[in-house]
């Protein structure tokens, strides 16, 4: 059977439960505590909450500028991040953003050989197949 988990807020609400049912000479002090804290507990939230938008925005606006820089042509990793203007702008960061288009179905990658005889993962607009091709 699953566990369910107990949140501050909750152990919060229980206790002040508890002592509005209670005759202690402390009890408006203790609430406002208990108030307080919960006030703290969901500024915290709302907090964590914007600065996981903000980062989802950034995502996205990477996630654009790399869907930009795409052809119909195959590309290497190393050719897209050197198109994308940026100086947090990683190789890793874009991976991730081409792997995600290509979940999206906006991409499609392909192993291709470069001149040196590697091989490696080249993205392109759209779909099909390709066979593999030399790229500088």
């Amino acid at each position: 059977m699953a566990e369910v988990k107990v949140t501050k807020k909750d152990w919060y609400s229980q206790i002040r439960a508890v002592v509005e049912a209670s005759d202690n000479e402390q009890k408006e002090g203790i609430l406002g505590f208990i108030d307080h804290e919960v006030e703290l507990l969901e500024a915290k939230a709302a907090k964590a909450a914007e600065r996981a938008a903000s980062k989802k925005a950034d995502g996205d606006e990477l996630r654009n500028a790399v869907q930009a820089v795409l052809t119909d042509d195959l590309q290497t990793i190393d050719t897209i991040t050197a198109q994308i203007d940026g100086e947090d702008i990683t190789k890793a960061k874009v991976t991730a953003r081409l792997t995600q288009l290509v979940k999206a179905g906006v991409a499609t990658k392909d192993i291709v050989k470069t001149e040196d005889g590697r091989k490696v993962t080249a993205y392109k607009l759209g779909s099909g197949d390709v066979e593999e091709e030399v790229i500088e």
